[in-house]
C-alpha cells in the first residue's frame, strides 16, 4: 500500500544485509519511524512491545526472527531456543506458532550449515504468500461489498464499520479486513468507513485512520461505545473485522470490543464479516470461547493514555485516580453463530460445521 504516494510494506527484507525493516507502530500516527531488525532479540522485542502487531505480520516477523537465530548458529539448540523465545512473545495470535512451526519443519532435516539460508528463504515465502492471500481476500470482500450495496435501498455510499486495525499495518501488505475497502475504493465504489478507536491502545485511531488517510479513503473516527448507536440508527451497512485466532467451530478471537459489535449487528440484522487468511484458523481448538488463550496486558494501558501535547511532544497522562486497579484483556471471542461469513483467500464460508469442513479441505488440511 502507500505512504505519501509511495508503495511500502509493513516489513521489508534487506536481502544484502539479511535484516528486515519495519515501521515502529508504537510511534504512529504522529511519527513515521523505520527500524532495522537483525537479531532474534530484535524480532522478539518488536513483537512483544507491539512495534509490529496483527496476526499475519507477527507470523512473518517471527519467521524472520528464527532466520536471525540460525544466522548466529544453526545448531538444534539454537533452533529450539529461537522457537521458544519467539513463541513466548504473544499468546493469542495463532499465526505466530503457525509460522514458527513451518520454518522449523523446513530446518529440522537440514545440516546446521544450511539452515540460515533455508530459514531466510522460507521467511520470504511466508511474507510473499501473505501478500498474495490478502490481495485475494480483498477481491472476495470487494464482491461481498457490491452485493451488500446492491441490496441497499437507494444505493449510494456503503457505510462500513471496522474495529482495531486489520489493514496493511497488521500484515505484510494489503491487510485482511481493510483489503476489500482499498479494492472497492480503488474500483470507484463509494465507501465510507466508521473507524472504531479501539481502546485501550487505540489501534483504530492511530493506525486504521492513518492508513485510510494515506490512501484517501473517506472515514470518520468514533469512540468505541458509539458503534451500537450507529448500527441501531441504520448508519452502518456492514461490519468487517480481522482475527487473531479462529477456532475450528468458527468462534473468532479478535481485539477486545469485537464481541459487542457482533451482538449489535445481530440484533439489528447488519451483516458481520471476519476477514482472515486460513493460517489464522487453529484447527486444534474445537471451542473458541473455552479454549482460546486471552492475553492479559498491562493495566497501565487502561489507566493512562498517550498523545501529543500542545507543544507537539508525545506524553502519557493518568486518566483515573492514582492507584486504581484496572483489568486489560487484550481480546474477546465472538461465537461463530454471530458471524455472517468468514472471508478467506479461498472464498467466503459460513461458520457452520459443513462450511468449516469445506474450508479446511480448501486449505489442504
Amino acid at each position: 500500500m502507500k505512504i505519501e504516494g509511495q508503495h511500502r510494506r509493513a516489513i521489508e527484507a534487506l536481502s544484502d544485509q539479511h535484516a528486515v525493516r519495519i515501521i515502529d507502530q508504537t510511534a504512529l500516527p504522529h511519527q513515521l519511524t523505520w527500524l532495522t531488525l537483525e537479531t532474534l532479540a530484535d524480532a522478539a522485542n518488536a513483537i512483544k512491545v507491539m512495534q509490529v502487531r496483527g496476526a499475519p505480520l507477527i507470523g512473518a516477523t517471527a519467521a524472520y526472527g528464527l532466520a536471525f537465530a540460525m544466522a548466529k548458529s544453526g545448531s538444534d539448540a539454537s533452533l529450539e531456543k529461537g522457537y521458544d523465545t519467539l513463541l513466548a512473545t504473544r499468546p493469542t495470535a495463532v499465526n505466530l506458532r503457525w509460522a514458527l512451526d513451518r520454518v522449523r519443519a523446513v530446518l529440522q532435516p537440514l545440516a546446521s550449515k544450511l539452515r540460515a539460508e533455508a530459514a531466510w528463504a522460507e521467511a520470504g515465502k511466508i511474507a510473499e504468500e501473505d501478500v498474495k492471500a490478502n490481495q485475494t481476500i480483498g477481491g472476495h470482500g470487494h464482491r461481498v461489498f457490491r452485493e451488500v450495496l446492491a441490496d441497499k435501498m437507494g444505493g449510494g455510499v456503503l457505510n462500513i464499520l471496522t474495529h482495531c486495525n486489520a489493514g496493511w499495518l497488521a500484515c505484510v501488505d494489503w491487510g485482511t479486513a481493510v483489503a476489500p475497502i482499498y479494492q472497492a475504493h480503488d474500483a470507484g465504489l463509494k465507501v465510507h468507513v466508521w473507524v472504531s478507536e479501539t481502546r485501550p491502545r487505540g489501534q483504530g485511531a492511530s493506525l486504521t485512520a492513518w492508513e485510510l488517510k494515506q490512501h484517501g479513503v473517506p472515514h470518520t473516527l468514533i469512540v468505541d461505545n458509539e458503534a451500537g448507536h450507529l448500527i441501531q440508527r441504520g448508519l452502518v451497512d456492514l461490519c468487517i473485522v480481522g482475527a487473531d485466532r479462529v477456532a475450528s467451530n468458527g468462534d473468532v478471537a479478535n481485539k477486545i470490543g469485537t464481541y459487542l459489535k457482533a451482538l449489535a449487528c445481530k440484533t439489528h440484522h447488519v451483516p458481520f464479516y471476519v476477514a482472515l487468511p486460513s493460517s489464522t484458523i487453529d484447527w486444534t481448538i474445537r471451542n473458541g470461547i473455552k479454549e482460546i488463550p486471552i492475553e492479559q496486558r498491562s493495566a497501565r494501558e487502561v489507566t493512562h493514555v498517550s498523545g501529543l501535547n500542545a507543544k507537539g511532544v508525545r506524553e502519557e497522562v493518568l486518566i483515573c485516580p492514582e492507584g486504581t486497579q484496572a483489568r486489560n484483556d487484550g481480546f474477546d471471542v465472538t461465537p461463530g453463530r454471530y458471524i455472517t461469513e468468514l472471508i478467506t483467500e479461498y472464498g467466503t464460508f459460513s461458520t457452520n460445521a459443513t462450511d468449516m469442513r469445506r474450508l479446511r479441505l480448501a486449505a489442504g488440511l
